[in-house]
């Protein structure tokens, strides 16, 4: 393994294993919520903690639009934008795709997770928004560094995925 694999190597690990760590803990310590057990009403409290995910996307969106608008990237037909802008561009971009995913997967988690830990839910709202912040900054420090909230945020979305897909079926396939 090259030296650059092995940084975004480690950096992953260590996303996978904060993402983990956190989400149970969080999980843990915020309460059962006290709503109805109906589907409409897991459906709105998981819509709740999905507006809280889309609050990295759209301080990200901010702040192109604020860079665009003091520089001369003011007209992106120009291709005007310095690294900086490229990697808020970069950011925001995948930061849409993976909320995209964290949306469908969270509501469909809320349909199927046990009342008493429906929590969860927004145990992965808090920590998605930790990861998104952690991928910004570690990418604004050096694009290797943008592994451990990337690896955060892809594996959370991919374990609640999975989740759904082991309760909507009953086993692993």
């Amino acid at each position: 393994m090259t030296s650059d694999q092995k940084t975004v190597a480690f950096g992953a690990a260590s996303g996978i294993v904060l993402m983990v760590a956190a989400v149970w803990t969080l999980t843990n310590a915020l309460p059962v919520p006290a709503i109805g057990d109906g589907v409409a009403e897991r459906l709105a409290y998981a819509l709740g903690a999905n507006v809280f995910a889309l609050v990295p996307f759209f301080v990200m969106l901010i702040v192109v639009g604020n860079e665009r608008f003091l520089s001369a990237a003011i007209d992106p037909t120009r291709h005007a934008e310095d690294m900086k802008m490229e990697i808020h561009g970069r950011v925001a971009d995948n930061t849409l795709q993976q909320n995209f995913v964290f949306a469908v997967a969270s509501l469909a988690l809320s349909t199927v997770v046990p009342a008493q830990y429906l929590q969860v839910v927004w145990a992965a709202a808090i920590w998605f928004v930790i990861a998104r912040t952690a991928f910004w900054i570690g990418y604004r420090i050096h694009p290797l560094y943008r592994a451990p909230g990337m690896a955060g945020t892809a594996y959370l979305n991919a374990g609640m995925i999975g989740y759904v897909l082991v309760m909507l079926t009953g086993s692993f396939f």
